[in-house]
C-alpha cells in the first residue's frame, strides 16, 4: 500500500516556526534561526513533503523559503487572506501557531497552490529598496502633518528633518535608478515600460521588483494577479455587482496613481476612460477598467519585447 501523500503548514514568526503536516498531523517547532531552519530542513527532507505551504508575512518567511527551494522542496508563500478563508470556511476560528500552521497543511492539501520561484537576490534587493522608499514617503507625509501643529523650535526641527528626508529619498531614487540600468534585461524592461505615456520610474520599478510574472501570464492571469480582474458575485437568480479584490496590493496602488496620469496624458487610455463615462460607468469602475487595460497592454509589451508605439500599432495584445 502506498504511503499517503504529505502537506506541510508552516507558521513563521519572527522568533519560531511552527510545523504541521497533512494527513497525519504532526506537529514541531524550530528557531527562526539559521540553526534552527537547517534543522526545519533536515526534518522536511526525512519526510519528504509534496508541497510546504507558508504566508507571506513581509520578509520573515524568505529565509526558510529560500533554503527549501535550494533544497528542492517545492514551497508555495501564499495570501495570508486565502488561508484565514479556509479556516472559516472549515469552521475553525480559534487562532494559534499550532492551529495556523495545521489549516495551512490542510489548505496545501485542499487546494494544492502552484509552487513559485523565489525572487532572485537582485530582485529582492530591488524590493528592499522601493520597499525603504515607501517608507522614507511616509515619514516625509507624517512629518509634513506634524508641521501643521508644531510650534517653534519644535517647528524648525521637523523643517530640517522634513529636509534630511526629502535628500535621502532624492538619494535612494538614484541608487534605484543606478541598480536597474546595471541589469541588461532590467534596462530593457524598464526602457519598453517606461516608453508608456503615464508611466514613470516609480511605476516600471514597482512592476520589475513585485510582478516579475508580467509578460510571462497572459491577460487574464495577470489583471487577477494584480487585483484589477471583476469577479462575479452571483448566487442562483441574484446577480450582483462585478468587482475586484485580493491580488497584489502595492503594484495596485502604485498602477492607481499611474493610470491616474494616463488618463490625461495618454491618448489611448483617455479615450477608453471617457467612452466608459460616456455609457454611465462609474469614475471609479472605469478607473479601475483603465487600469486592468494599461496592465494589460504593458504585460505584451514585455512579453514580446516592444514599445508602447509598436505594440498599438500592431495590435499585439494578448
Amino acid at each position: 500500500m502506498n504511503s499517503p501523500e504529505i502537506y506541510v503548514g508552516v507558521d513563521v514568526s519572527k522568533d519560531t516556526l511552527d510545523i504541521a503536516t497533512h494527513p497525519r498531523q504532526q506537529s514541531k517547532s524550530f528557531r527562526n534561526d539559521d540553526a534552527g531552519i537547517t534543522q526545519a530542513i533536515t526534518y522536511f527532507k526525512r519526510i519528504a513533503p509534496v508541497l510546504v505551504v507558508m504566508e507571506a508575512t513581509g520578509g520573515l518567511e524568505m529565509s526558510l523559503a529560500a533554503a527549501l527551494s535550494v533544497s528542492g522542496i517545492f514551497v508555495a508563500v501564499v495570501n495570508p487572506r486565502q488561508i484565514r478563508d479556509y479556516a472559516k470556511s472549515m469552521g475553525k476560528l480559534a487562532k494559534t501557531d499550532a492551529i495556523d500552521a495545521q489549516v495551512m497543511a490542510d489548505f496545501a492539501a485542499a487546494n494544492k497552490p502552484e509552487p513559485r520561484p523565489l525572487a532572485d537576490s537582485q530582485t529582492q534587493e530591488l524590493r528592499d529598496i522601493l520597499s525603504r522608499r515607501s517608507q522614507i514617503q511616509e515619514m516625509i507625509t507624517a512629518e509634513k502633518n506634524r508641521l501643521y501643529r508644531a510650534r517653534r523650535p519644535v517647528n524648525d526641527r521637523i523643517k530640517a528633518h522634513i529636509i534630511f528626508l526629502e535628500q535621502e529619498l532624492d538619494d535612494m531614487d538614484a541608487h534605484m535608478r543606478r541598480f536597474i540600468q546595471g541589469s541588461p534585461i532590467w534596462r530593457e524592461k524598464d526602457n519598453l515600460l517606461q516608453s508608456t505615456p503615464g508611466v514613470g520610474p516609480i511605476l516600471s520599478t514597482t512592476l520589475l521588483a513585485e510582478l516579475p510574472e508580467l509578460g510571462i501570464l497572459n491577460r487574464k492571469q495577470i489583471a487577477a494577479l494584480v487585483g484589477v480582474a471583476p469577479l462575479n458575485r452571483d448566487s442562483g437568480k441574484l446577480r450582483g455587482r462585478r468587482t475586484v479584490w485580493g491580488g497584489r496590493a502595492k503594484v495596485r496602488a502604485v498602477l492607481y496613481m499611474a493610470t491616474l496620469v494616463a488618463t490625461r496624458r495618454n491618448a489611448v487610455i483617455q479615450c477608453f476612460y471617457q467612452r466608459l463615462i460616456a455609457a454611465g460607468k462609474a469614475k471609479k469602475a472605469a478607473i479601475t477598467a483603465c487600469m486592468r487595460k494599461l496592465l494589460i497592454i504593458m504585460n505584451s509589451m514585455i512579453k514580446h519585447h516592444t514599445s508602447w508605439q509598436y505594440t498599438l500599432n500592431q495590435a499585439v495584445i494578448s
